[in-house]
């Protein structure tokens, strides 16, 4: 029986979908290590009760990291491909260590062919193998054991009354705003949002600084429009659950996660690119905002589709597929 061992960088963002694939591992019988930090075990803990007799943990402390103050690379993704030049140390370092991925055995991807085929085909050719699999959308099935309203940690607002909030609004009125597990409460978002808001829009409005059960959000009737900062997380959400996207990147892969939604996919409007400096203009955002709530506009029934083969990727389709072919080849080492 094959043994995994799996390891995630630091923070939700990362070790969420992850947790997702080690379900989905561990249902198809591996047996799997997770090496993760103090600070997220917490996170774990659904599946270690679930799993006790195949799932083990590997607990370390976080490395102290200091970024170059000339590059901070991983915040400044796309900078750092334009700005590129031979002989920097930083940049070296960062070149390498992307080539150095490419020559894995294998990889895997956190997305379906339908969303990223063209891609997928290009590193399998890139890395002269067909051992590039695309195994996504990674999210939490019904029945496991890290429940929808859970997923990535407890909601500083019950889940309940969030949900029971949203059941008082008509189909596809409401636009779910967020900006990632990464954005506080002193960057963008909340600088564009003026003293005394939340007493003017009353219960027109619900504001929650902290962490939300963002899926069980998204996939609610009464959503109909989500201003992301287009993590790769939220992309997805946001797509699975068919809700029309308006792009506000700020870091690294943000901006690529933008153009795909907007440009290739045509499922999303740009609003802004750029923190904490940059804010849209409010009038041209609320003109957006509203037009964005017609049910027939091209985004809406661009979205509709791509969330409909989404879940057919996952429900015995590509990704299924794609998942079987990783587990029979893991086993036969």
């Amino acid at each position: 029986m094959s043994h995994l061992l799996l390891y995630s960088f630091p923070g939700a963002g990362h070790i969420i979908p992850l947790l997702d694939l080690i379900h989905l591992l561990l249902r198809r019988g591996l047996i799997i290590t997770v090496m993760i930090t103090a600070a997220d075990i917490s996170l774990l803990n659904p599946l270690l009760s679930s799993h006790p007799s195949s799932l083990h943990k590997l607990v370390y402390n976080e490395p102290e990291i200091t970024p170059s103050p000339h590059h901070p690379l991983i915040a400044k993704l796309p900078q750092v491909v334009r700005d590129y030049k031979t002989g920097d140390q930083d940049l070296e370092s960062f070149r390498k260590g992307m080539l150095a991925n490419l020559t894995s055995w294998g990889i895997v991807y956190n997305t379906f062919e339908k969303l990223e085929g063209v891609y997928i085909d290009y590193i399998k050719k890139y890395m002269g193998h067909p051992r590039v699999w695309a195994v996504g959308p990674l999210l939490p099935e019904k029945d496991g054991p890290v429940a929808v309203t859970g997923r990535g940690g407890s909601s500083v607002v019950p889940p309940g009354h969030l949900l029971r909030w949203l059941d008082q609004k008509p189909d596809e009125s409401v636009v779910y705003i967020c900006f990632g597990s990464q954005e506080s409460g002193s960057t963008s978002g909340s600088s564009s949002i003026p003293g005394g808001f939340e007493d003017r829009v009353g219960n027109r409005g619900f504001v929650v600084k902290g962490w939300v059960p963002q899926l069980a959000i998204l996939r609610h009737r009464a959503v109909g429009s989500f201003v992301t900062h287009c993590g790769w997380n939220s992309t997805l959400e946001g797509i699975t659950a068919g809700v029309m996207m308006f792009t506000w990147p700020m870091i690294a892969d943000q901006f690529a996660n933008a153009a795909l939604l907007v440009d290739q996919l045509g499922v999303g409007k740009r609003v802004c690119e750029g923190g904490p400096e940059r804010v849209p203009d409010s009038v041209e955002l609320a003109r957006l905002l509203d037009e964005s709530l017609n049910g027939d506009r091209p985004e809406r029934v661009k979205i509709k589709e791509l969330n409909q083969a989404a879940a057919k990727a996952v429900e015995q389709g590509t990704s299924t597929r794609d998942l079987d072919a990783v587990i029979k080849l893991l086993s036969e080492i």
